[in-house]
């Protein structure tokens, strides 16, 4: 149900159709003070269509504004309150949840559209660490919600398989490795050899020259620096698949820089064919001085390739093979630079299907106020991370449950939820203090107070041997004392809007937190089990938390456990 649009259909008709439905419904808003209704409609852009005064207008709405869905109408100025009949409404709303299940919420605008997400997206040969997981759960999460509103998401996990820092690693292995140390224990001897090789290129920057070099190799098909690169690429999948499966985030394609390495000559052709390429101290670049940007780097004066080279080939090769609607790139806002002078150069070499390309950034995972860094060392293990907060939700369980049956699983669910809970919980741009302390708290704003929630009400239904598909839907009460609770759950739909529209997970996340945190205040308030007139609606209200607790989880990426 949207009773905003049924609103707007009304007022379309009361004024004589002169503004349209969709325009109608924009101006609709929802009261921060439930006391001045359920909706409202300020009057004052029609007061020059009618030639009247706003207040006079809202005056004259009130008077013919009629439904069975609305309690009453009051004027405040020259603002239209609606307030809601509670009943008609919150039965509406439970029973469309109970017959919806996870349906529930979803929309269609998408119309079956492919969305591209270049997520995640590791360096190989290097750890896992807490700065990947930002773009890990956030592409994760913006392609499930992307999903609800009727697109086709593609996660693709755009490995850091290539570049000059593959000449370094190998120049490092070269000069300092040792073959048994890396086979025992590869990626943590792999980023000892990284580490060295910055602090001796200190000192030594001829060391540069040499990770050039071997780069180049690497791009020339050298066997030598092939076989080093599949040893440290094979190696570095084995340890983030184990780090996937924790966080339950699976992909459709593997394909990373590498994969574009025989599709770039293509590129290059193509913009030396609408003559964009021109030469700059010895380098390939395409001018774009009129987009107000720098010059975007093609080719280096060595003729290695970057970035942008990949980059753009690897939006023709996803446009020619997905058609997509949207392609998105979930990538940290350092970035920001980079995909614009990358759209920038595709509408010059003529792709208006580059206007559909959007960066979505977001800011840093800090640790004691400072960005972690691969380079000196300076990085924390995301799956030491999950590992730890798994064992402090394992111990928090045994505290309160100490006799629940699954405590390994959900202690895995608890643990790794609280780690993406509060990812995603902030707006993408802030930048998050890393704190497991903070995580894993059972109140406040966190992934384990939203699954504490759902788990109270799954037990209350137990307890109450509550099967909705046994139950009618001839509720006896009056919801006033549920209404808050109904009030959140008719906002489900809209709160998956925004965070499509704006690729922004923590819409969902703010949207469960108010639906737990209204449900505990009702549970507080009401005593759900005793046994009344009121009983049947109010267990199928909380029926109703569960499906859309559990459903909101998921769509940020968190398993909804229904025992802690």
């Amino acid at each position: 149900m949207n009773f905003k649009k049924d609103l707007a259909a009304i007022l379309f008709e009361l004024l004589d159709q002169e503004i349209s439905a969709t325009e109608l419904e924009l101006m609709i808003e929802k009261p921060k003070n439930q006391e001045l209704g359920d909706l409202a409609f300020p009057c004052f852009t029609l007061a020059k269509l009618k030639r009247k005064s706003p207040n006079l207008i809202a005056q004259e709405l009130s008077e013919k504004l009629h439904s069975p869905t609305f309690e009453k109408v009051e004027v405040v100025g020259a603002y239209l309150n609606i307030f809601l009949n509670k009943k008609t409404v919150s039965e509406e709303v439970v029973i469309e949840i109970l017959q919806q299940q996870e349906k529930y919420g979803a929309l269609e605008f998408g119309k079956g559209g492919q969305v591209t997400i270049d997520m995640s997206s590791p360096n190989i040969a290097k750890p896992f660490s807490m700065g990947h997981l930002r773009s890990t759960v956030i592409g994760n999460s913006i392609a499930l919600i992307v999903e609800k509103c009727g697109y086709q998401p593609i996660k693709i996990n755009h490995l850091g398989d290539w570049g000059t820092q593959f000449g370094k690693l190998i120049t490092s292995y070269q000069l300092w490795g040792d073959v048994e140390k890396v086979k025992q224990n590869p990626i943590k001897e792999l980023l000892t050899l990284y580490i060295k090789f910055h602090e001796e290129a200190e000192t030594n920057p001829s060391l540069e020259d040499q990770g050039r070099s071997w780069f180049k190799k690497l791009e020339d098909g050298d066997e030598q620096a092939l076989s080093l690169w599949q040893w440290f690429r094979d190696e570095s999948l084995k340890e983030f698949s184990r780090i996937y499966e924790l966080l339950n985030v699976e992909f459709d394609s593997l394909a990373g820089e590498a994969f574009y390495n025989d599709k770039m000559d293509r590129i290059v052709q193509l913009l030396e064919e609408k003559q964009l390429l021109v030469e700059s101290n010895q380098a390939q670049v395409v001018e774009l001085t009129e987009e107000q940007l720098p010059p975007c780097l093609i080719k280096k004066s060595d003729g290695a390739t970057l970035y942008a080279t990949r980059d753009l080939a690897a939006a023709l090769y996803r446009k020619e093979n997905y058609n997509f609607a949207l392609s998105l790139y979930v990538v940290g806002h350092e970035q920001s630079l980079h995909f614009k002078q990358l759209i920038a150069v595709l509408e010059k070499m003529g792709f208006d299907w580059a206007q559909k390309m959007h960066h979505i950034p977001f800011g840093m995972m800090l640790k004691d106020g400072k960005k972690m860094s691969t380079r000196k060392g300076k990085v924390v293990l995301l799956e030491e991370v999950l590992t730890e907060s798994i064992a402090m939700a394992s111990h928090s369980i045994e505290e309160k449950n100490p006799n629940l049956a699954n405590k390994a699983e959900v202690a895995k669910q608890v643990g790794v939820g609280a780690v993406i809970f509060h990812d995603l919980k902030n707006n993408r741009m802030n930048d998050i203090e890393f704190s497991l302390e903070d995580m894993l708290r059972f109140e406040g704003e966190t992934g384990p107070y939203v699954q504490y929630s759902y788990a109270r009400a799954c037990s209350i239904l137990r307890k109450a041997n509550w099967d909705s598909e046994l139950q009618t839907a001839a509720y006896n009460n009056a919801w006033d004392k549920e209404w808050k609770v109904v009030s959140v759950l008719m906002e489900f739909s809209h709160s998956i809007k925004r965070a499509c529209e704006n690729f922004d997970p923590s819409q969902v996340a703010k949207y469960v937190v108010d639906l737990a945190q209204a449900f505990n205040k009702y549970y507080a308030e009401v005593k759900i089990l005793e046994e009344n007139a009121e009983q049947q609606s109010r267990l199928a209200l909380v029926d109703s938390v569960t499906v859309v607790l559990k459903e909101g989880l998921r769509l940020l990426g968190l398993e909804a456990p229904k025992e802690m």
